[in-house]
């Protein structure tokens, strides 16, 4: 294998939307994970500070600016605890699966494809949106099969992340697969797909290189980590 709508006012169902697309608890206990114990030093009041505000904002007002095939996009005027009112621009995503595939022990799938926001052509896991109604893990199988021809024996959630929360409201379920079996692809129609098999060493140097995305970069750490669920080796901070 080779490998823009006028204004509308639009339900403000955003509190339940985002109950709904809560990633999953990264470490499995519900506590905070951070990524080095000097993070700790001095941040319990910060902490403290943070649980006062847990609260989200009154959405005032929310209309629709845009809609197209992947994603949708809305301005929020928000009002929080303090008063402050704020417009927020928001980028609607549905949720996304991530596959850390491993046909051996020190190799992993990458897939090439271009990607014009970048400009470049990127190697990644393989990944894509899940289908409306369709079960992330059923989105994973999916997926890997269609982008890589390869049928998992087993597969396994291994964690979700906000992709870009700042706009965005993606959230990305990953997965690993394992005992891959050989099949065909089946690209889309607009689809320019290359699939390999790379080393871990390889494929940390197309990151060194800049042809990698962060995805891909996060699947490596999880690899070289022991392959336990993203986050679970990062100090913790329990409030």
């Amino acid at each position: 294998m080779r490998n823009e709508r006028p204004d509308e006012q639009v339900d403000g169902g955003c509190e339940d939307d985002q109950k709904e697309r809560q990633p999953a608890d990264l470490g499995g206990d519900g506590r905070w994970w951070l990524s080095h114990p000097s993070m700790l030093r001095g941040s319990t009041q910060s902490f403290r500070q943070t649980r006062s505000m847990e609260l989200p904002p009154q959405v005032l007002a929310s209309s629709r600016r845009f809609e197209g095939r992947v994603f949708q996009v809305r301005v929020d005027d928000v009002r929080h605890a303090d008063g402050s009112e704020q417009r927020i621009d928001v980028v609607e995503h549905g949720a996304s699966v991530a596959i850390v595939a491993t046909p051996a022990r020190d190799e992993v799938v990458l897939v090439r494809q271009y990607r014009h926001p970048a400009r470049s052509w990127l190697w990644e896991i393989p990944a894509g949106a899940a289908e409306p109604g369709e079960a992330p893990i059923d989105g994973a199988k999916r997926e890997l099969r269609e982008e890589t021809g390869y049928v998992a024996g087993l597969i396994r959630p291994i964690g979700s992340v906000w992709t870009t929360p700042g706009f965005c409201s993606e959230v990305m379920h990953f997965y690993h697969a394992d005992e891959l079996v050989a099949g065909e692809t089946a690209f889309d129609d607009d689809e320019q797909i290359e699939v390999a098999t790379f080393t871990f060493q390889a494929a940390w140097r197309l990151v060194a290189d800049g042809v990698a995305d962060a995805k891909t970069v996060l699947a490596l750490y999880w690899l070289q980590g022991g392959k336990d669920e993203i986050g679970s080796d990062f100090g913790r901070y329990v409030l």
